[in-house]
C-alpha cells in the first residue's frame, strides 16, 4: 500500500489523537527523535566502571537496561540535608541556547520527529530514588514529605526554566516526560502519596508544553493503569511503554482512547521472550496485540524483547516482531 503521510505526519495524528493513515509504530526512542540542549553527565572513559550524572550520582552500565546508579552508592542519606547535597548542575547556566539549537537543528530532517526532552534526569520519583535508593526514598516520603516536596520543586524550577527556553528555540513537535513509579505489579506509591508529592509536579511541568499546544507523551513502565485518569486529567496525550501485563490495556482504551493514546502494547518480559516460544506464535502475538487495540486509532505499536542489545536471540526475536508488524500496520485503516 502506499502512504501518503510521511511518518512524523502519522504520528502526529496519533498524537493529536487523530486517526492515522496507518498504525504508526512506538517512535519516541527511534534514532534522531530526540532534541534539546545537551544536558550530560560525565561519560564513562573506555574501561571506565564508574561514570557520574548531573548531580553527581556514581553510575554503571547495566547490559539490559543501560546506566543505573551504582548499588549501595547513595549521595543523600538524610532528606533534611538535601541543600548540602543536591546543588543545580553548573552545565545548565553553561548553555549557549541559539547556538546549540542552531547546531542541533541546521541539517535535521524535517520529516524527522522533534521529541523535546528537557528535563533533569529520570522524573521526580526516579531522581529521588537515585539520590537515596528505593528504601530511603520511599521512607523519605513518609516521615519528611515537606522536605521531599522542597527537593523536588527546586528541580521543577530548573525543569520549568528548561521547559520554555527548549519551547522558543527548539520548537519540537512533542514532549516526552517519564517518572517510572510503578513496578510490574503494582506502583511504588499509593493514590494519596501520589496526590501529595508527584501530581503536582507532574502537571506543572507538563503545563507549559500544553500552553504552546504541543502534545506530550509520559513514559511509565508496569503496573501504572490506576494513574491513567489522572496523566489525562493533565493533559498527556499518550503513554508509553502502556504494558498489558496487570494494565488492561482494551479497557482503558475504550474509556480514554479519544483523548490518550496508547504507545507499546506489548509485554517485554511475557510470552515472546522465551526460548520456548515459537516464531509463529510470536508473529500471533502481534496480529493479536494489533486486532486488540489499533481499529479506531488511539494506538502505535511497540514490541520488543528485553535482554542484552548484542544478544543474538534478541536481536532475532525483535527482528521477527516488528517484521510481523510491518506485515499488518496498513490493515486497519482506511
Amino acid at each position: 500500500m502506499a502512504a501518503h503521510l510521511t511518518d512524523k505526519e502519522n504520528y502526529m495524528r496519533v498524537m493529536r489523537h487523530e486517526v492515522p493513515e496507518w498504525v504508526p509504530p512506538m517512535m519516541v526512542f527511534s534514532p534522531g527523535t530526540m532534541c534539546g540542549p545537551p544536558l550530560f553527565g560525565a561519560m564513562p572513559e573506555p574501561g571506565a566502571e564508574v561514570f557520574y550524572d548531573l548531580f553527581g550520582v556514581p553510575m554503571v552500565m547495566e547490559p539490559k537496561s543501560g546506566p543505573i546508579p551504582k548499588p549501595g552508592a547513595f549521595i543523600l542519606e538524610d532528606i533534611t540535608k538535601w541543600r548540602d547535597v543536591i546543588k543545580r548542575p553548573a552545565i545548565i547556566d553553561q548553555i549557549d541556547w541559539e547556538v546549540a539549537s542552531h547546531d542541533a537543528l541546521k541539517d535535521r530532517d524535517p520529516d524527522i520527529l522533534k521529541v523535546g526532552g528537557a528535563s533533569l534526569g529520570n522524573g521526580y520519583f526516579m531522581n529521588l530514588t537515585y539520590f537515596m535508593g528505593f528504601d530511603n526514598a520511599l521512607i523519605a516520603c513518609m516521615e519528611e514529605p515537606e522536605e521531599v516536596k522542597a527537593l523536588l520543586n527546586f528541580i521543577l524550577e530548573m525543569n520549568l526554566e528548561l521547559g520554555k527556553k527548549l519551547i522558543y528555540y527548539y520548537k519540537p513537535d512533542m514532549f516526552h516526560m517519564g517518572d517510572d513509579i510503578a513496578h510490574e505489579r503494582a506502583p511504588f506509591v499509593s493514590h494519596e502519596l501520589f496526590l501529595d508529592i508527584f501530581e503536582p509536579l507532574w502537571r506543572a511541568q507538563i503545563a507549559i508544553f500544553k500552553e504552546a499546544d504541543i502534545p506530550c507523551e509520559h513514559h511509565n513502565c508496569g503496573a501504572f493503569a490506576d494513574f491513567v485518569p489522572y496523566i489525562v486529567d493533565m493533559g498527556f496525550d499518550s503513554w508509553n511503554p502502556a504494558q498489558p501485563t496487570y494494565n488492561d490495556l482494551p479497557r482503558i482504551k475504550a474509556e480514554y482512547g479519544d483523548k490518550m493514546t496508547i504507545c507499546g502494547g506489548f509485554e517485554s518480559n511475557g510470552f515472546c521472550s522465551s526460548p520456548d516460544t515459537t516464531e509463529e506464535e510470536c508473529r500471533a502475538e502481534v496480529r493479536r496485540v494489533m486486532d486488540s487495540l489499533a481499529p479506531g486509532g488511539g494506538f502505535a505499536f511497540g514490541a520488543f524483547v528485553m535482554g542484552a542489545m548484542d544478544d543474538p536471540f534478541v536481536i532475532e526475536r525483535n527482528r521477527i516482531l516488528n517484521e510481523e508488524y510491518e506485515l499488518n500496520k496498513f490493515k486497519y485503516y482506511n
